[in-house]
């Protein structure tokens, strides 16, 4: 069989739809399932899939008509009910799924969260193939929103067997799930009834799990992985992995950023001033010249410039090396170091941390140093439960194509993955009204407001923006990597 190898780390959470709020776990349930929308792989416009059509006239109400033919692994047709039930049980407060922020905007939401009500009022089933949804307010970025994991159904059995369901999902997607050895791999197996316009060609996919990123990488320069996600810091020294992956590798921009977060629960971290002290503080360009050889974008904001919305120059000077006014700042803070700076140790992010560690230092006067923790789900854990106690790595990669998904989901009041436990309620109420402007477009300019205000109050410190240096074995031909760093499943093939 055609089983291609890409690498990962072992999931957060079971592949559950509406508790996949982490990158590795995302791109597993995204070939596992497929939502109402998908995005294309070149371009990440929003295209339908599962849906037929998604009419609205006032960007508040919406008719969603499903295609006929689609069914889950199990063989039971996808229906109307199947997404209802699963958007209610996800925004259901006490199942405490991690994604029930995404659906924050349908009516009903906030007594389906705080467990007053056990459904949203906003959905309404009309046939087994067309549903309604009704928004608390206008909504002009939904429909492109609907390609995200939080939107995708659930099958019948997922309710009478949770348990059952985790250890071996069910999904409508082009793979099935086949087996897990935890710590090692998840295989999922090509579905062959498969109802969407594209077929796969290879016959499944490992995702294969690395403690060390540079592991991983290792095995695709000797051709025993087949799809690599991110060439790590060593490789990217001297443009090394340009050498040792010669016509099998990519360096694109991608929706995405670095940054780093405070944990504003700790009153350590209070001061604004503070925060900008440290952005200003760290040489951006020299962490890039010295981790990644150069192949990284100077951030200017929150946004990055491919993604629809974006505005530009948000940052002002609070993203660029400023030694002397970074000090200054520091010390009217009264901070006592040292600064700590903290990530997953599984990946491979020491080099560069180390390296912003240094001119942090050099500019404050204050030991900076990295404080690694060992594993990703690990870390995870402990910014969920708000137990960190330094300042964080919090990259982010675009779950649809979107200004909107770079502030709502992380930086808005409670928000999904709001794990600096920032919240203001002038950015909220910028939020909200962009949220409601008639038209996608016309929102964008609130959402650009937004996104300057959140960077004064600098929750979170903009890196750089991303760029992705992804590598494949000779084996694997017709690679495309997607804006929102997905391999394109249908279109790669395996030659042995």
């Amino acid at each position: 069989m055609n089983i291609i190898s890409w690498n990962g780390t072992e999931p957060e959470n079971p592949l559950v739809p509406g508790d996949a709020t982490e990158r590795d776990s995302v791109k597993i349930v995204n070939v596992l399932f497929t939502g109402l929308v998908e995005y294309d792989p070149q371009t990440a416009e929003p295209r339908n899939a599962v849906a037929k059509s998604i009419e609205s006239a006032d960007s508040q109400v919406y008719r969603i008509t499903l295609n006929p033919g689609w069914t889950f692994h199990d063989g039971t047709p996808v229906t109307a009910a199947n997404f209802v039930d699963a958007w209610n049980y996800t925004a259901y407060g006490p199942n405490k799924l991690q994604g029930a922020e995404y659906l924050s905007h349908i009516q009903g939401y906030k007594a389906a969260q705080s467990g007053s009500a056990d459904t949203l009022s906003g959905l309404k089933v009309i046939d087994d193939s067309i549903f309604e949804v009704t928004l608390s307010a206008p909504f002009s970025a939904f429909v492109t929103q609907l390609g995200y994991a939080a939107f995708f159904p659930l099958p019948v059995s997922f309710f009478a067997d949770r348990p059952g369901f985790e250890a071996h999902p069910v999904g409508n997607g082009p793979f099935a799930f086949s087996s897990h050895t935890p710590g090692r791999s998840i295989v999922l197996h090509r579905y062959s009834a498969y109802a969407g316009a594209r077929k796969p060609r290879v016959d499944g996919v490992e995702f294969r799990f690395y403690r060390l990123l540079e592991d991983a990488y290792a095995d695709v320069v000797a051709n025993k992985l087949d799809y690599l996600d991110f060439v790590p810091a060593d490789a990217l020294d001297g443009g090394l992995y340009k050498e040792e992956l010669a016509g099998r590798y990519v360096s694109k921009p991608y929706m995405g950023v670095q940054s780093l977060s405070f944990p504003l629960y700790d009153p350590r971290f209070g001061d604004p001033r503070l925060r900008q002290a440290i952005s200003m503080a760290i040489d951006r360009q020299f962490v890039i010249d010295t981790a990644f050889d150069g192949d990284k974008m100077l951030p200017d904001g929150l946004v990055p410039p491919i993604v629809p919305g974006y505005g530009g120059d948000a940052s002002g000077d609070l993203c660029t090396y400023q030694p002397a006014k970074a000090k200054e700042l520091f010390d009217a803070t009264g901070f006592e170091g040292p600064i700590e700076l903290t990530s997953n140790d599984d990946s491979a992010n020491q080099v560069w941390i180390d390296a912003a560690c240094s001119t942090i230092t050099a500019a404050l006067g204050v030991e900076a140093r990295y404080v690694p923790v060992p594993t990703f789900g690990e870390f995870r854990r402990q910014i969920n439960e708000q137990k960190v106690t330094a300042i964080f790595r919090s990259g982010w990669v675009a779950d649809y194509p979107s200004i909107e998904n770079f502030l709502n989901p992380i930086f808005r009041t409670g928000a999904a993955v709001n794990g600096s436990g920032y919240s203001s309620p002038e950015v909220d109420a910028l939020l909200a009204r962009a949220d409601a402007a008639p038209t996608e477009q016309e929102g964008w300019a609130l959402y650009q407001e937004a996104e300057k205000q959140i960077i004064q109050d600098m929750p979170a410190i903009p890196l750089w923006y991303q760029r992705v240096e992804s590598g494949w074995s000779t084996r694997t031909k017709n690679v495309v990597v997607s804006p929102l760093l997905q391999l394109d499943l249908f279109d790669v093939t395996i030659e042995d």
